[in-house]
């Protein structure tokens, strides 16, 4: 209501500033009178002009007034609490809706201009407006409305925030729905818990435990990359909660994590798995653990519930003089000294070739299981050429080939195909698109193939002009010479040979008879680290590629014993047919 008391007599008016004020002007203490109608308009006293009786107006300001005064009234200033006002006025941020803009967000700083001449907060967050999964506003009638509730009940707290604030940046609308929200444990939280999962289960069985105080570990260029970027996604996130961008405050993690979960554990997940407890194996657990405890606090402001269930397990399970929880430790720092750019652009560079090796796989219809004898890589010429070599066994290790070379020219594995787009060029050169296209097609291909992957135009000469063709003119189609199989992307392309030898496809046929194996050990309950003794029977193409990796069967699937004879009709067995063999296999755990 308006502090504002007007004579019945002579209309006077007053406007009453404090409670002293309206005491003074009635005679007595109000102190603890309720200062909302209908107690106010009880309030009245003589008008000092002609003695009429003096009474509240019954009119409102504006109710975004109240909600404008906020940081003042939240404080009861000036009348108390002034030195905690100013402590904390202006504000750093709010945050509100976008249709706050011409209500909350401009009272604010309406009635602060007023009173003190200044702005009334210093950043803002503009939410935009929340819609169903398909993109419909949400209301009653349409019968979209989600309870939020049934959402967080199915999906967890944490889920539902995660995506609010990775789904688009703040003030673009968003869409919202049970299904949606599910796609970040699927995709995020499960990825995050599997990599803790697999980093406690080793580390108990090890009873591997941190040392804060060891400083002769010996990282290996795996580890130093994945230091690298986690410092750097450090910096970024702290620099991104700095300046209020909520979107890379986030999606960054969720980056690092699928690197972390599908890079990085996976190349490494051999140095787990050995027996010998070695400097190696240390540093291999050392970083995890680093990486799980920083990617716990980055994620506390924005995902609270799961980053202290991490830190409670990781930190305080060890530690008991650590902090409490994850909300009361200090905002982790990065070392610019650890940041390494170009080795982290090396790796990308490096996944990127193997993602290609393996798109190439995809299209040959060859199983990862099977080795192949070579894969040949082409890479954008401001890249190292030595990274190939450089990286050249993880490379072999993750794409199952032998041997991993730089193609000595693009045209060694595949034949490139220019196509001029009559649509493009057509609306562009009209009568002359003929001759266009005619000209186009006699250009060298695999030239022009290298422009347009970079971007680029290209010349081409039609009646005595050159003219200038853009890269969405033409396609490019690219076809595997003999014997291999290709995937490209922009300046990078991965050629397979798909040619199997004899020694390759025994090869092969071990690892499915191992895959088999470590399916049975699954299916038995056995332990990770039992020991066990494997019986099996084999069609003799199988039987002899077995014999053939003996002691790379037995060491892979921890058999102290393998033996391809009578089998112990009192154990349970699983059979099983693949690439045209059988084989039947007998486990029991070694005593």
């Amino acid at each position: 209501p308006l502090p504002v008391w007007q004579c019945d007599d002579c209309g006077m008016q007053t406007c009453v500033g404090s409670m002293d004020e309206l005491s003074k002007l009635v005679g007595h203490d109000l102190t603890g009178l309720e200062l909302h109608r209908p107690y106010v308009d009880e309030v009245i006293f003589d008008c000092p002009t002609c003695h009429g009786k003096m009474k509240r107006v019954p009119e409102l300001i504006d109710v975004w007034f109240d909600s404008g005064s906020m940081p003042i009234a939240q404080w009861h200033y000036p009348f108390e609490n002034v030195e905690e006002f100013k402590e904390q006025f202006p504000a750093d941020y709010i945050c509100e809706a976008v249709d706050q803009t011409r209500g909350w967000f401009y009272s604010l700083h309406a009635i602060s201009t007023l009173v003190f001449d200044q702005k009334c907060f210093k950043n803002v967050i503009c939410l935009g407006l929340i819609l169903d999964e398909n993109g419909q506003k949400m209301s009653k009638s349409r019968k979209n409305v989600v309870d939020p509730w049934e959402v967080i009940e199915k999906n967890g707290a944490d889920a539902t925030r995660w995506y609010l604030y990775t789904a688009s940046p703040p003030g673009q609308e968003r869409r919202f729905s049970s299904n949606l929200v599910s796609e970040v444990i699927r995709t995020f939280m499960l990825t995050l818990w599997n990599t803790y999962s697999f980093f406690v289960t080793y580390a108990n069985l090890d009873q591997w435990q941190p040392d804060a105080q060891r400083k002769d570990i010996e990282y290996s260029p795996l580890d130093q990359w994945i230091r690298s970027e986690l410092h750097a996604l450090v910096r970024d996130v702290t620099k991104a909660f700095e300046s209020y961008d909520v979107i890379n405050a986030t999606r960054p993690i969720e980056v690092f994590v699928d690197q972390l979960s599908n890079w990085y554990l996976r190349r490494s997940r051999r140095r787990f798995w050995k027996s010998e407890s070695d400097g190696d194996k240390y540093a291999a657990y050392a970083t995890l653990y680093e990486a799980l405890i920083t990617v716990s606090k980055l994620i506390a402001p924005s995902m609270p519930f799961m980053a202290e269930t991490l830190y409670q397990n990781l930190v305080r399970s060890v530690d008991p003089n650590a902090e409490l929880s994850v909300h009361l430790t200090n905002w982790p720092a990065y070392d610019e000294k650890i940041i390494d750019a170009p080795l982290n652009h090396e790796m990308e560079v490096v996944m990127k070739l193997v993602s290609l090796g393996h798109a190439a796989r995809n299209k040959s219809g060859i199983k990862v299981r099977q080795p192949l004898a070579e894969v040949a890589f082409a890479q954008s010429a401001s890249d190292d050429p030595r990274i190939i070599k450089r990286y050249a066994d993880l490379i072999e290790d993750e794409l199952n080939v032998k041997k991993v070379r730089l193609l000595s020219a693009a045209n060694e594995a595949v034949a490139y195909e220019l196509l001029p787009l009559p649509k493009q060029l057509g609306q562009r050169f009209k009568g002359d698109f003929p001759k266009v296209k005619e000209a186009i097609l006699k250009l060298d291909a695999e030239k022009v193939a290298g422009a347009v992957s970079k971007g680029e135009s290209f010349p081409v000469s039609v009646g005595g002009k050159e003219l200038t063709i853009n890269p969405d003119e033409v396609e490019i189609h690219v076809q595997a010479k003999e014997g291999f199989e290709v995937a490209g992307e922009g300046a990078y392309l991965a050629a397979l040979v798909t040619t199997l030898s004899e020694e390759l496809v025994n090869e092969g046929l071990v690892r499915e008879f191992i895959r088999r194996i470590q399916e049975s050990r699954k299916q038995a309950g056995f332990e990770i680290a039992d020991r066990i003794v494997l019986s099996y029977s084999a069609s003799e193409k199988l039987g002899k590629a077995v014999e053939q990796y003996r002691d790379y069967v037995m060491n892979e699937t921890l058999a102290v014993q393998m033996n391809a004879k009578d089998n112990p009709s009192t154990l349970p067995n699983a059979s099983d047919e693949f690439d045209g063999e059988q084989v039947t296999i007998w486990l029991e755990k070694a005593k």
